[in-house]
């Protein structure tokens, strides 16, 4: 039995008011049930932080989408995500804009930066979640824009680690990098290490 099977599960009346969603109750339900039938639990706490970067790993399926959003309709909790751009087609945009997420080009990261930058600063308060590997595949070295991304928007870095044995995603723990990016990258991936994904060899 790994230790946070034995955390409480997190539910709307854990979450910081300035990151609450306000989605309604059905949202609550919906996400709160696609969890149940697949025997999932959203565990441990979200800090009461002015902005955060989730930091998700490891991400090795697209079942990781899936019960990442189920998580964060049934905390009702209002997190913001990248998407590549050619998901947000026409009959999903407004539903994938509603789930909080963010068409994104990755031909251009420097825009990116600067634009997560502007919209932390428009919002105040805000909550990001990245997976650092930046894809579900195999990859040697994470690439660093999920700190380049923190720095800019000064956010405060939050692991949450999905551990497909458990059926958890255990949410909580805080990382402060040290500004050294290569550093820092090694320090969170042994951070996940404990965590197993649906794929195991590719992280």
């Amino acid at each position: 039995m790994q230790p946070w099977q034995s955390y409480p599960d997190i539910v709307p009346a854990d979450i910081p008011h300035n990151l609450r969603a306000g989605r309604g109750r059905f949202a609550q339900w919906l996400g709160g049930a696609i969890l149940r039938i697949g025997g999932w639990r959203v565990v441990g706490e979200v800090p009461d932080l002015p902005r955060m970067m989730l930091c998700a790993a490891p991400h090795t399926s697209n079942w990781d989408f899936v019960w990442g959003m189920a998580a964060i309709l049934k905390m009702d909790c209002q997190v913001r995500w990248l998407g590549k751009h050619t998901i947000f087609f026409f009959g999903t945009r407004n539903f994938m804009r509603w789930l909080g997420g963010i068409p994104v080009n990755r031909e251009n990261p420097a825009s990116l930066i600067a634009d997560f930058a502007k919209l932390a600063e428009r919002e105040g308060s805000i909550a990001f979640a990245m997976a650092p590997e930046g894809t579900r595949k195999k990859v040697e070295k994470w690439k660093s824009g999920f700190l380049r991304i923190t720095a800019a928007a000064d956010c405060q870095i939050v692991l949450a680690g999905f551990d497909f044995p458990s059926r958890c995603i255990v949410i909580g723990e805080q990382f402060t990098p040290s500004g050294d990016n290569d550093s820092d990258i090694a320090a969170i991936k042994g951070r996940f290490l404990p965590y197993a994904g649906k794929k195991p060899d590719q992280f």
